[in-house]
Parts: structure tokens; C-alpha cells; sequence
């Protein structure tokens, strides 16, 4: 993608697979709203390939964006609507698209207690909190039982049970074959809700795979921690299988609640970006290049 003489992404080249749960990570600036947006129709790329449910988003007619749902950072509209008749008003769109292939839209009712807004149904949408309106954001995202789902910074503002509400919504959805792509800053949420991340940096993806690959691929260690004469004992290694054999043979029975912790996303994205944004990005590229096959 390029403005003017400006490259914005460069060699972007990636796969989602149906039910799969993919995030897109990367530090501000990065192209990572770009690229969504090329995904979803909304921008033209300026060279390349793209599909989409078997389309160029370019291309894509009624009937396939009646397919995707889209889950913006923010959105602000309509605040004197009611939430269940900004539903229903929504559900109609989708209606004459409905299919045995493609299900009617969510029952209102039954997609309210879904993303936690049952009782709020005669709600002014501008009288809503921040977590609920957000969550009124969600339902107009999955409203019409998307194939795909896009999710930009989907829980900023919600509290921690509303957190893990919407996981539980995210593992539901992607169970029934749904294809969710993720943006978020909350590498924990990432951590626990993907399959597979990508980091984009500079308009270039440097690193892809599970946060497992990835971890080994660029040498984190991992922390064991172990009981042992009632003291807990922790320790950093990459060799895990050979620390383990040796605690064992010098400790034999005394050693108890064995634990093993590889390296975390935080510790891989962190890693990944400094060495990307110190001009190390092809080198970097070089060594994920197919993490995810």
C-alpha cells in the first residue's frame, strides 16, 4: 500500500483459516488498521492479491459483506435510538441475505443476554456506559452471524468479568467456525484468545505462528519452578528437558509441584519489535519465515 511515494505495507503476505483466531499485532504506526482495512473492502489497495471468503474485498457485493462483521475501535452514532430497536433495525439489512447456507440474523433478545445487555432493551444508547456501549458495539458486530470477524481494540473500557464474558463469546463463535482476526494492544488478551499471531512492524510482518513457536524460535527461555524441602525454587532455561533430567537425578523425590513456564507473548513482541525497529526486519523476517505452516 502506498501514498504518493509513501510505502505503508510492503510484502504483507499471510493466511487465516476458517475458526481460526489470528492476532494482529504491532506498536502504533505500524499498518496494522491499513491492512484491516483492505480486508474488509474499505481501502484499495495499491498492488498485490486479496481474498476474503474467496473475494477480492474490492469487489465484494452486498451479499458478501452481509458475510463479515466489523467491530470498530469506536463508533458513536445513533445515541437517541433505543439498543433493542437499533438491533432490529440492524437485522433487517441482513434479512434478504439469509440463506440455509447463511443463517437469519441473531434474535435480538436472545443476542442482548449474549453480550450481556439483557434488561437494557428500552436503554437510550447515549445513556449507556463506556463497557456498555461497547458491548452494544459487539452485538452490532456478530449481529448477523458473520463468517469473518474483524475486531479492533474490542474490550477497551470493559471491566474484568465483562473481559472474560466476551472471551467466552470470542471461543463460542470461532467453536462454530467462525474466522475472527483480532487488533489489540492487550497482549494478554492475545495470548489467550489466538491461535496464531502476526506482529507487523513498519509495514512488514517479521513474525507469525503460536506464541509457542515463536518463543523458541527466538531463544526465550523458559522458567521452571519447583517445591523442595518446602522452598520454592525458581529457574531460566532454554534447555527444559535437560534441566528437569539433572533436577531430578540430584533431587529425586524431594522435588514437587513442577511447573514450566515458556516465554510469554509479552516477552515475544517486545523482542521482536526492538530488534525489527532497530533495522533488523529482514534478518527477523528471515528466521519466523514459516512459523506458521
Amino acid at each position: 500500500m502506498r501514498y504518493d511515494s509513501h510505502e505503508v505495507l510492503r510484502g504483507v503476505d499471510f493466511q487465516v483459516h476458517q475458526g481460526e483466531v489470528v492476532a494482529l499485532l504491532g506498536p502504533n504506526g505500524a499498518g496494522k488498521s491499513t491492512t484491516v482495512e483492505i480486508l474488509e473492502g474499505f481501502r484499495a489497495r495499491s498492488s498485490g492479491t486479496v481474498r476474503v471468503l474467496d473475494t477480492d474485498p474490492v469487489e465484494g457485493d452486498e451479499l458478501w459483506r452481509s458475510r463479515l462483521g466489523i467491530v470498530l475501535q469506536s463508533w458513536r452514532d445513533h445515541g437517541k435510538w433505543r439498543v433493542a430497536e437499533l438491533l432490529r433495525h440492524f437485522a433487517a439489512f441482513y434479512t434478504p441475505y439469509s440463506t440455509p447456507a447463511h443463517p437469519k440474523p441473531w434474535d435480538v433478545d436472545e443476542l442482548l443476554t449474549l453480550v450481556g445487555l439483557d434488561g437494557l432493551e428500552q436503554q437510550r444508547i447515549s445513556s449507556l456506559s463506556g463497557g456498555q456501549r461497547r458491548r452494544l458495539d459487539i452485538a452490532v458486530g456478530v449481529l448477523g452471524r458473520p463468517e469473518v470477524l474483524f475486531l479492533d481494540e474490542p474490550t477497551v473500557g470493559f471491566d474484568p468479568e465483562a473481559r472474560q464474558e466476551f472471551h467466552e463469546l470470542v471461543r463460542t463463535l470461532a467453536g462454530a467456525g467462525n474466522t475472527i482476526l483480532l487488533t489489540t494492544h492487550d497482549l494478554q488478551e492475545a495470548q489467550k484468545l489466538a491461535d496464531r499471531v502476526l506482529i507487523l512492524v513498519g509495514g512488514r510482518i517479521v513474525a507469525q505462528g503460536t506464541v509457542d513457536e515463536l518463543a523458541r524460535r527466538i531463544g526465550t527461555d523458559a522458567e521452571v519452578g519447583w517445591t523442595a524441602d518446602g522452598t520454592v525454587h525458581r529457574h531460566r532455561t532454554q534447555d527444559v528437558t535437560g534441566f528437569v533430567r539433572r533436577l531430578f537425578q540430584e533431587n529425586g523425590e524431594d522435588v514437587h509441584d513442577l511447573d514450566i513456564r515458556r516465554g510469554g507473548l509479552e516477552e515475544v513482541y517486545l523482542t521482536t519489535v526492538r530488534e525489527a525497529e532497530a533495522g533488523r526486519s529482514d534478518q527477523a523476517a528471515r528466521l519466523f519465515e514459516g512459523a506458521a505452516r
